[in-house]
């Protein structure tokens, strides 16, 4: 499904380059559901903006999907973004103006695909908001925030599923509901998920663990190793 080969990312900053991404080998099949780790500038973030075609890498070659994507145009990497990757972000990033309905409906308007209000209301039922449809960001808590935006990131059905710290702003009982729905739609979908986290805890309840320091990867741990190991 994902297949980084030698992924680098360097920044140029005034007369300086940063690197943060060095050398990056990862593949990640169908159905996985990932945690990466690392301290503050290890890359994470980087990584997840080369997987979800918003930042280009310097050199290397991401597949995805058996296609070569690394060198795609703008265009293209839209319509990827727009129809196969699905993202939820820490802070939510909901319209307050617009209700939850046709919050998750943006991304349908946005590639014009049809049946655009069904879908959504699909995907509202999907994360337990159907009820909330009418209401805006301001009428909901933070955890019904974080169920709007995974029915955002679910609306245009795609194959994966990347969650930046989707948890960092959640009360304990609010994270382990998200988690426990992150969860169920990797097992009962085969959704591939891919989630940055600094919480071990959250981490421990993924199939995978990817560890990441000064832009590499220094450990890659299957859950079966992770429950030995503690």
């Amino acid at each position: 499904m994902i297949q980084l080969e030698s992924i680098t990312k360097i920044y140029r900053l005034g007369t300086v380059d940063v690197t943060a991404l060095d050398g990056i080998d990862l593949e990640v099949i169908k159905g996985d559901f990932i945690a990466v780790m690392g301290p503050s500038g290890s890359g994470k973030s980087t990584l997840m903006n080369v997987i979800g075609c918003l930042d280009a890498p310097t050199t290397g070659t991401y597949f995805l999907e058996g296609k070569e994507v690394s060198s795609r145009g703008d265009n293209a990497l839209a319509r990827i973004r727009n129809r196969q990757i699905g993202f939820v972000f820490q802070t939510y990033n909901l319209l307050p103006r617009l209700t939850a309905l046709q919050n998750v409906e943006l991304p349908l308007v946005y590639g014009g695909m049809k049946g655009r209000r069904h879908r959504s209301m699909e995907a509202l039922e999907q994360v337990g908001l159907a009820d909330r449809a009418t209401h805006k960001p301001a009428e909901l808590s933070g955890g019904q925030q974080q169920r709007v935006g995974i029915a955002r990131a679910l609306v245009t059905n795609p194959a994966i599923l990347l969650a930046d710290e989707p948890t960092g702003n959640l009360d304990s009982k609010s994270s382990s509901e998200i988690m426990e729905l992150i969860e169920n739609l990797n097992h009962d979908s085969d959704l591939t998920v891919v989630l940055v986290t600094h919480e071990r805890d959250i981490a421990a309840r993924t199939s995978r663990t990817i560890t990441l320091v000064d832009g590499k990867i220094t450990g890659d741990t299957k859950y079966p190793d992770l429950v030995q190991a503690v």
